[in-house]
Parts: C-alpha cells; structure tokens; sequence
C-alpha cells in the first residue's frame, strides 16, 4: 500500500512537472478599433415565466470551468478533445469540454432558456446564427495571472478579450450595430479565472517567492478588477463571477492528504481568504458601475459541501475520479487507454482528478441559477 502512494505521489509529481516546464509562445494577434460602450442599452429584460431574468445571450471568459472547447487546436497539454471526454454527452462524442457532457456554462445556458449548449468561439463549425445568442472565450487552464496561460499555452484573458473584440464585429455585421450593442448590454457574462492561478502558478511556480498569500491574492484581485472594467467598457451590464472552487478537494490534490486521502486544509483556506477579497472588490466596484449588475457566484461552499457529505447527493466516491486510477487522470492522462475508468459517472462527484461530473455541476448550477430569479 505504501509502494502504491508512493508511485501515486512520483506521478502527481511528474505531472505537474509537466506543466511547468511546458512554456508555449502564444501567437500574437491583432487588435480590433472597438468602440467602448458608456451606457447600457435601454431594451428591458424581460421575465420568463418561472420568474428567471430572460437574457438573450450568454458569453464565458477563464478556465476549464467554462471552456467548451476553445482549447482544442491550441498546442497545449491542457485539452480533452479525445475519449472518454464527452461519453455520456448527446452521442457521446469529445467535443474538448473538461467533462463526461455538459460544463457549468452549457448548464447555465441551458437553466436560463439560451441554448442548450454554448459553442466555443474557436470552433471551426460554429455558425453565424450561434453569434447573437452568446458563446464561449474561455481557455481550460488559464487564469488572472498572465504567468498561467503562459506556462499551460493557453488563452490568456487578454487574448479572450481580443476574441471578443473580435466577436463584436462579427455580431455587427449580422445584426447592426443597434442590437449588437442591445445584445451584449443585457446578456450575461460568467468568468471563472482563480483556480489556476493559485494550483499552478503559486503553488508549483516562482509566485510562492516573491509573494506571501495575502500578497498574492491582492494582486490576483487587482488583475480581476482590471478584466471587469474592461468588460464594462466593452458595453458588459451584466456580470457573474465565480469563486473559486474547493481546490484543495479534487482528487488530483488528495494525493497530499495523506493514506485517507484527505482535503488539503492550507488550499482550502488560501481559496477561502481570496474569494473573500474578490467578494468585497466586486461590493466596491457595484458602488461605481450603478448602472450594471456584478454577481458574486459561490461555487467553494457548494463544492466543499458535496466533498463533505457526497452522500446525502447520492455520490459514492468523492476521494477518486472516475476516470483512470482517479488520482492523476486529467487531460492527456485521462484517455481511452486509461485503465479502470468507471462505467457509471453519476456515482463519482470527480469525472476526472480535477473536474467534477456533470451530476456534480448540475447540482451547483442549480444553486446559482437562484442568483437570477
């Protein structure tokens, strides 16, 4: 048994080794002449009929939370366009979402009436009809920190603003201008961008070096800050911005906690004191945006509840993930080829060593779905 954890620790190692060193050059790529948007438009949001605010549209920005697929042709580590991904989505094919089907953005999509899945803007194939109803910047692995995407080869949120960018002329094009700014105005913007940043960059990088904790995640919330108000500028009035999760729980971090394979109460509480100050950034920034509507999105306690009591949701197995061994199993490690990946994921809160099922995030998304109602 102690051979076993022994060669479990010696991957996790290698792994995250594997992150590290990888050091990729993001191509550079062109600035789009946007016009900033000081006023939101004064088309009302209408209410379904369940009470829920009916936005017309959805936009994702951050990491593997929400990334539907923008990091497929990318080269990185940091993709899951191959099987298992995807098994138990509609026919079960991989479409480079960090999951067995749906993610946190599709389910929110889904929730409030926009679409039941939300495209990547990467994507080869998506259409134009796909624009006016939102879409998918963000980039598995990234995060505030420039310094992650760099070290993974992934979208930083500079980059996914310029995609956006981007976007909005292309939505122009189709639409108007009128609308198009109709459109971004009262859609909804998720961004999810912490978690990375505290599991890679600060905890296996140069970043634990120069800055204590404390430090580190007022800088994280300086550099979140500056990415809201530059989605405000954009014509953004509508903005959910998720916590960080319960990082010190996923299976990929309990192999440090020991032969129970506990939680790693040092993560825990470091993702708690950043969430924290986020909250109260977003609490000043709503003083000085009266015109817009910046939600604090709590997915730390609803994941740490399911990690501390997976019974009472029905799972039977939080400390492993379904696929592979259930320890390091993530990205390229979590592959068809993978030996004993469970045949039934609604069983497991982990699909993989780091992100939850589908079954786990719909039971989270139906807690923030209340945000809007």
């Amino acid at each position: 048994m102690q051979m076993y954890f022994s060669c479990v620790n010696l991957l996790s190692a290698t792994f995250s080794k594997i992150l590290v060193i990888l050091v990729l050059q993001l191509q550079l790529c062109l600035w789009f002449c946007i016009p900033t948007y000081t006023e939101a438009a004064k088309e009302q949001l209408p209410a379904a009929e369940n009470g829920t605010l009916k936005f017309p549209g959805l936009f994702a920005f951050g990491d593997s939370i929400l990334d539907t697929g923008n990091n497929n042709n990318l080269a990185t580590v940091a993709k899951c366009n191959f099987p298992p991904y995807g098994r138990d989505s509609v026919g079960g094919i991989p479409t480079g979402r960090f999951g067995n089907g749906k993610v946190l953005s599709d389910l929110i999509a889904e929730g409030l009436g926009i679409k039941e899945l939300l495209p990547a803007y990467l994507d080869p194939n998506l259409q134009s009809p796909d624009l006016p109803t939102g879409v998918c910047f963000a980039s598995g692995s990234s995060g505030y920190d420039p310094l992650t995407p760099t070290i993974t080869g992934t979208l930083s949120l500079f980059k996914q603003l310029e995609l956006f960018k981007e976007y909005i002329v292309k939505l122009t094009g189709i639409v108007g201008e009128e609308r198009a700014r109709a459109i971004i105005a009262n859609s909804l913007f998720l961004v999810s961008a912490s978690n990375n940043d505290i599991l890679i960059s600060y905890s296996l990088i140069a970043r634990k070096l120069h800055y204590d904790f404390p430090s580190y995640a007022a800088l994280l919330v300086s550099m979140a800050s500056t990415f809201f108000r530059d989605l405000y500028s954009l014509g953004a009035r509508h903005i959910g911005v998720f916590s960080t999760a319960a990082v010190g729980c996923s299976p990929f971090d309990r192999n440090r906690g020991g032969l129970l394979r506990e939680c790693l109460e040092l993560e825990l509480e470091e993702a708690a004191w950043f969430n924290s100050e986020l909250s109260s950034e977003l609490d000043y920034m709503r003083t000085n945006f009266t015109d817009s509507k910046l939600v604090f999105l709590d997915i730390y306690h609803p994941l740490l509840d399911l990690n501390q009591h997976p019974h009472k949701s029905g799972f039977q197995v939080e400390k492993f993930g379904c696929c592979g061994t259930g320890t390091i199993g993530v990205a390229i490690l979590c592959n068809e080829f993978s030996p004993f990946t469970c045949t039934d994921a609604s069983k497991y809160l982990y699909w993989d060593a780091v992100h939850p099922t589908e079954r786990a995030l719909r039971i989270v998304a139906s807690q923030i779905l209340k945000k809007y109602k």
